[in-house]
């Protein structure tokens, strides 16, 4: 009986705990930049793709149930700067309307990163699997990069398709109409 009480108080303070977790993604909001993009689709992260992203603020608002994404693209050799909105669904991940549907999740966090996935469907009705490390400042600490490598194997995403990126600029370095100093 003992076993049973507490296995059932475990699993109240566990889902407890997630449930906490899942309401204060607002804690997250700040700057944050792309360092590694998985995929299984490379096309879709490779240079002038239109996952190869370089995040550079999340904004999530947990009362209201959305986030906010602000990130630079390069096509065709030029900057774009993006903003896309997301409202949060039941099963907490985000619906983003960004070349097709998307549903974006963060997985893992920590004061100095983010692991998030991005489940895209495009307008031809292919799906791709995403996963991304996102950092603060210029770090990047072993123990995220391990988790974001073993969340991306785990999605099924081949070592060789894992990018990083090598534009590691202050943010306002990437904006369209500055002198970008180092090349992609």
């Amino acid at each position: 009986m003992k076993v049973l009480f507490l296995t059932l108080l475990l699993g109240v303070v566990c889902a407890a705990q997630a449930k906490e977790a899942e309401q204060n993604l607002s804690e997250l909001s700040d700057q944050w930049r792309t360092v590694y993009m998985g995929s299984t689709n490379p096309e879709k992260i490779q240079e002038n793709g239109p996952f190869r992203t370089y995040f550079r603020k999340v904004v999530f608002h947990d009362e209201k149930g959305t986030v906010d994404l602000y990130f630079y693209v390069k096509r065709n050799g030029k900057w774009k700067n993006v903003h896309v909105a997301g409202t949060k669904k039941d099963d907490g991940t985000f619906a983003i309307d960004y070349e097709g549907q998307n549903e974006f999740k963060v997985i893992s966090a920590s004061e100095t990163h983010l692991v998030a996935q991005n489940v895209n469907v495009d307008e031809s009705g292919k799906k791709t699997e995403f996963t991304g490390l996102f950092v603060k400042g210029s770090d990047i600490e072993d123990e995220a990069l391990e988790k974001f490598k073993e969340f991306t194997r785990k999605r099924g995403i081949k070592e060789e398709n894992i990018i990083m990126n090598h534009i590691f600029l202050p943010l306002d370095n990437c904006l369209p109409g500055k002198k970008e100093k180092a090349s992609q």
